[in-house]
């Protein structure tokens, strides 16, 4: 099972307990972070800006069917400042990071109604300190904006599998052949609102199928040490005045640009492999 760190009763976070999670079994979570108005405020937001980003040519990246991907504007989310700025994510961050880890992504993933089984995989290649150093110099964490049940396709991780190579095929995607490994290990997460957790995008992971008539939105945050060699690029903005509003101790954190007229964000990492979904478990 993952760790689970309680806000309510603990005012420091153990160094320990956050490097043996993540480099165990490759995710933990604070349960409660936020209260459940904040993450309605957060869910609101994230209902506007995926209609936005559906109705403009390149806004919503498909990862399968009826399931999609947005990068968006921090400044866009009424509570961008209170989520990097959280006891826990600021400690997670500067324990497996460092204390100039970097924030480069920020954007929601919407499993609607009919979306499919993902396969197998992890989010990008891993990079060379991970694969010949075992270090981890990048985290994502979610944070669900709907009180996830069974039915609505829950996230499925296979803790452990972050130090797993794949070498001699797709450095993603696990070969089918290999799937029972993951299966076996498979842990389905079930978060409340206001649940936080903090993963490696590299420990093997898919969505499920959603059975549901609801959709079920996660937000994403996507932070990096600062030599992490991950080849995926995001296009993190903000405009002027959003970056001069900020705390200092929160801007030297961003990885962005500043911006004079924010630009739209036309969603750049593909995952081909996760297009087409599958129809069975």
């Amino acid at each position: 099972m993952e760790a689970r760190m309680e806000k309510s009763t603990a005012a420091h976070y153990d160094v320990a307990e956050i490097m043996g999670g993540l480099y165990g079994d490759g995710i933990i979570a604070c349960r409660g972070a936020f209260s459940r108005e904040w993450v309605e405020r957060l869910g609101a937001d994230i209902a506007t800006l995926f209609d936005e980003a559906r109705a403009r040519p390149g806004g919503a990246l498909e990862r399968g069917p009826n399931r999609y991907y947005v990068e968006v504007h921090p400044e866009r989310l009424s509570g961008f400042l209170e989520l990097v700025t959280h006891p826990w994510v600021t400690a997670v961050c500067r324990a497996v990071l460092g204390p100039d880890y970097k924030i480069v992504e920020i954007g929601f993933d919407v499993p609607g109604p009919g979306a499919m089984h993902q396969p197998w995989h992890r989010d990008f290649a891993s990079p060379p300190e991970t694969l010949a150093g075992r270090r981890l110099s990048s985290l994502a964490f979610n944070l669900t904006t709907v009180d996830v049940t069974e039915d609505m396709g829950p996230f499925e991780i296979a803790p452990g599998t972050q130090w797993d190579e794949l070498a001699g095929g797709d450095p993603m995607f696990p070969p089918q052949g290999t799937w029972s490994r993951y299966e076996e290990r498979a842990q389905r997460k079930l978060p409340k609102m206001g649940d936080i957790s903090a993963r490696s995008a590299l420990t093997i992971h898919r969505g499920t199928a959603n059975m549901s008539d609801r959709s079920r939105p996660v937000l994403v945050l996507g932070t990096e040490a600062p030599d992490c060699t991950s080849l995926v690029k995001h296009d993190l903005q903000v405009s002027r005045a959003f970056h001069a509003s900020l705390p200092l101790e929160v801007a030297r954190h961003l990885n962005c640009r500043v911006m004079d007229e924010l630009e739209p964000i036309y969603q750049a990492h593909t995952i081909e492999g996760l297009r087409m979904g599958l129809s069975m478990g």
